[in-house]
């Protein structure tokens, strides 16, 4: 698909202008309203496609659990369906909210082993709505005080859960990298963090982070790529752990496998691989 399209879809979920502007613009690179209505749904999420683990598989359990310590917040449990003393991963979501993907790849934790719970940051809100727009909408609205609570309120849950081993860990995926990397800056309890293309802290914030981090970007994704050396920088200086993988040749999102313009299937096992063995090294 022409780059130029990818990037204007990108620039469109993140905030960048209207539906409607997207859609003009859209047309105009296609060629015609027509061809953008054609195109639009290789560029939008397939949820169709959001079983990679199903929800009945034998190998796990899911639930959905109430999370204190923040009115209104919920998530979603799913652990191995034996087993305890279990080391726990948060799973943060896209700017979309806790999704059908995101389910399902807090199932793929699962079955790897881990206590994994993917948080709905917007169910203070009233809960992830099916309209991906007014997700994005929604997300826009929390503020960073409450997205900190959201996150240290999901690592005192996972801390004290009953199979838990006490150690937590957190993945996020783009908005979500950059609310791991901000739960990083800001909860030391933390044992280790996973960005997948998400915003980088701030530079001078590094000294607070505890945890080590591991970072995956696509070469392709101007927008995030812009702030890594100056963190990585400040990481090195502060004598701080950072295992940064960029991936060449792919774009934002390519781990989203209901995304048929973006996932990568190499980079995306690739990229998998190495967080699960980050995380039974710093978790077990």
């Amino acid at each position: 698909m022409d780059q130029r399209i990818i990037d204007l879809y990108d620039d469109f979920t993140h905030g960048g202008m209207n539906r409607r502007t997207f859609l003009d613009r859209l047309a105009a690179l296609v060629g015609s309203a027509a061809g953008a209505t054609a195109i639009l749904p290789i560029l939008q999420n397939n949820y169709a496609h959001a079983q990679t683990v199903q929800e009945n598989d034998p190998r796990i359990t899911t639930q959905m659990v109430d999370i204190p310590g923040a009115q209104g917040l919920k998530g979603y449990l799913a652990k191995p369906a034996t087993g305890t003393d279990l080391p726990a991963v948060i799973v943060i979501h896209e700017n979309r909210g806790l999704n059908p993907h995101i389910k399902d790849v807090t199932r793929r934790m699962a079955t790897e082993g881990f206590l994994a719970l993917g948080v709905d940051y917007l169910s203070p809100m009233g809960g992830t709505p099916a309209d991906e727009d007014k997700g994005r909408e929604m997300i826009g609205q929390l503020k960073q005080p409450d997205v900190i609570s959201y996150g240290k309120a999901a690592v005192d849950y996972l801390q004290q859960h009953p199979d838990s081993n006490g150690n937590v860990g957190a993945v996020g995926f783009c908005w979500g990298g950059g609310a791991v990397n901000t739960l990083a800056v800001n909860e030391p309890d933390l044992k280790a963090g996973v960005a997948y293309y998400g915003r980088q802290p701030d530079p001078d914030d590094v000294g607070k982070i505890q945890a080590p981090l591991m970072h995956h970007y696509a070469s392709l994704d101007e927008r995030i790529n812009a702030g890594i050396q100056a963190f990585e920088t400040a990481m090195k200086q502060a004598g701080k752990t950072l295992e940064l993988h960029m991936y060449e040749g792919v774009n934002h999102a390519f781990n989203n496998d209901t995304n048929a313009a973006r996932y990568d299937k190499e980079a995306a096992d690739l990229a998998w691989q190495r967080t699960v063995a980050f995380f039974k090294k710093h978790l077990t």
